[in-house]
């Protein structure tokens, strides 16, 4: 969130005079809506972008104009690069549409609400736990409700973490953060710059994979226990055919309705009770 200052002129009452509606002064009601775009993580303007990114604020998204290409933009790409965040260069009327203080000067950025965390985070708490991890890799999730809701999800099925994707996918943002419920505070989240390299990464350290899909064996006749990682893909597209074809099972839910699929975060709450569910009758 931007750490701008913002002030505001008092107007005082006298106290035997009517009580009336305040109209806000001059400049005031863009004041207050740059306010509130600086809650929800939005900052506008090279020189706001500048401070934010100077006073260690974490970039989830930089958004450019087309043709921009000054020292002082150079400067912000940079410092956006070396957190990991993606760059776009969208068209103006794109930020004009983004823009809520119509002052954006060709820079909006997205900040995280959140800090990342980082892969061994979510090792470490399997291991403290003395359990096999079990992680949900999110592959394009868009919807920051979704998002936060399989955060709150994997929180309250013991899962040790959520890995998402740098490009296409929705951030931590101040949305995503009060979906989650309070779960953002106890799961790990970790920030990757490709899924598919991910899995065969994770692969090497004994995980298996499952990728959620209509098409595949139904859970019940899958062997999810153990070490795993739980796939879910885009709301639309489902998950990538190139990280489809990295994990070890397809796996989906049996559907006796009319319509053909289920919400994101629903089916990873559904599959996620059935490791679960086969995780406890392991143990008996």
């Amino acid at each position: 969130m931007s750490q701008d200052k913002y002030s505001t002129e008092m107007t005082e009452l006298l106290p035997e005079e009517p009580e009336e509606e305040l109209r806000p002064l001059p400049g005031q009601q863009m004041e207050e809506k740059n306010k509130n775009h600086a809650r929800s993580g939005i900052v506008e303007g090279r020189n706001a972008v500048q401070e934010a990114l100077r006073a260690g604020k974490t970039a989830d998204r930089l958004y450019i104009q087309d043709g921009l290409r000054d020292p002082a933009i150079g400067q912000i790409v940079s410092k956006v690069k070396k957190q990991g965040a993606s760059v776009s260069f969208v068209k103006k009327q794109q930020l004009d549409q983004m823009s809520e203080t119509g002052r954006h000067q060709g820079v909006i950025l997205q900040c995280s609400a959140y800090e990342y965390a980082d892969m061994e985070e979510i090792f470490r708490a399997a291991e403290e736990k003395g359990e096999a991890p079990f992680v949900f890799l999110l592959d394009e999730i868009e919807d920051p409700h979704n998002l936060g809701a399989i955060i709150r999800t994997a929180n309250l099925c013991g899962a040790h973490g959520v890995i998402i994707p740098k490009h296409r996918a929705v951030g931590l943002t101040a949305t995503v953060v009060k979906a989650s419920a309070g779960a953002i505070n106890y799961t790990p989240v970790v920030k990757v710059t490709n899924i598919a390299k991910t899995i065969d990464e994770l692969k090497e350290r004994g995980m298996w994979f499952a990728c959620a899909d209509m098409g595949g064996e139904v859970m019940y006749n899958c062997n999810l226990t153990g070490p795993i990682g739980l796939v879910i893909g885009n709301e639309g597209s489902g998950v990538s055919r190139l990280v489809r074809e990295k994990c070890d099972y397809v796996v989906s839910v049996p559907m006796k309705g009319d319509i053909d699929s289920l919400n994101a975060s629903v089916a990873a709450g559904v599959l996620a009770y059935e490791i679960v569910r086969q995780r406890m009758l392991k143990q008996k």
